[in-house]
């Protein structure tokens, strides 16, 4: 958010809040709610999308619907073998399909079936507004035309959606189902964002409240229920925890957190920070050996 936009939000909020606080909170919750522009910003990341671009390009483009919005899937087919294994790989917030596809791709040349999915608001997908309520329910679509999946793996956002779908803690929104989950850079409760927001737009605490309450009634659930470790506890599912705890975007905490899931293995990527672990080859492999199961490690904690 722009600081001009600022400017004319923080005014609006706080008389809102006052007068009108309910109908504050929804125009909060889509301001919470919208994404950031799709053009890249700045000369490397015009060339880190446009070598994306390119890789995309020999992928095989597969739209669907999911309520309104118009998703934008990309299916890379096992390169030179006989395709063993399928998996989902699912982007962050502000990303895309094109920023993600160097692991796509990574994980295509092990043989597998990759499908790579542009969340609502991203990418080639429609729209300018994501939640999390969204993107489960695009998770869930891609599986039941897709799937079923062996593995999925998410970035930031995108994991924490993986590890939600997977929990089916959304009441009509489906339940995903993949054999193996890996989260990248991923929050595993979203609190924080929350309080993050209603510091930059001057929420008062009352205000965050009604934000958190109206968010609850769109996701079906309540803030508690979004939290990753539980549900990967109750799941008992393989899952792979990789971050970097120089990650100045989402805290190292959130990984250390998934130590006491029996069936977590923690990777520590340290010196790739959030965005560049992505591309990392040493993550890209790590992650392939997880998912096509090479090593057989199931489920124990590791800090490699």
């Amino acid at each position: 958010m722009t600081p001009i936009a600022l400017k004319v939000i923080r005014p609006v909020i706080s008389v809102g809040s006052r007068y009108a606080p309910q109908v504050t909170a929804r125009l909060a919750f889509e301001l919470f709610c919208r994404t950031p522009p799709r053009r890249p910003a700045g000369p490397k990341a015009r060339q880190v999308h446009a070598q994306g671009h390119q890789r995309l390009a020999a992928a095989k483009t597969m739209p669907f619907r999911v309520g309104k919005a118009r998703v934008m899937a990309y299916l890379f087919a096992g390169q030179h073998r006989e395709v063993s294994k399928r998996f989902l790989v699912v982007h962050g917030w502000g990303s895309s399909a094109a920023y993600i596809s160097s692991l796509a791709g990574g994980l295509a040349s092990t043989g597998a079936e990759v499908v790579v999915l542009d969340l609502p608001g991203h990418g080639h997908s429609s729209g300018r507004r994501l939640n999390i309520r969204m993107a489960v329910e695009a998770i869930v679509e891609a599986e039941r035309r897709f799937g079923p999946f062996d593995g999925a793996v998410g970035h930031s956002f995108g994991g924490a959606s993986l590890v939600l779908a997977a929990g089916g803690i959304m009441p009509d929104a489906g339940q995903f189902n993949p054999g193996r989950l890996a989260v990248i850079g991923a929050p595993s409760r979203i609190e924080w964002l929350f309080d993050g927001f209603s510091d930059v737009v001057g929420l008062s605490e009352s205000m965050r409240r009604n934000l958190v309450r109206h968010a609850e009634t769109v996701a079906g659930a309540a803030l508690s229920e979004f939290d990753g470790v539980p549900i990967a506890q109750r799941l008992c599912k393989p899952l792979l925890v990789v971050h970097a705890e120089d990650d100045k975007e989402v805290d190292a905490e959130h990984a250390r957190r998934y130590a006491t899931v029996p069936s977590a293995r923690i990777h520590w990527a340290n010196g790739h920070g959030h965005r560049r672990i992505i591309s990392a080859p040493e993550v890209i492999g790590v992650v392939a050996a997880f998912l096509t199961d090479v090593q057989g490690e199931d489920s124990r904690n590791s800090a490699a």
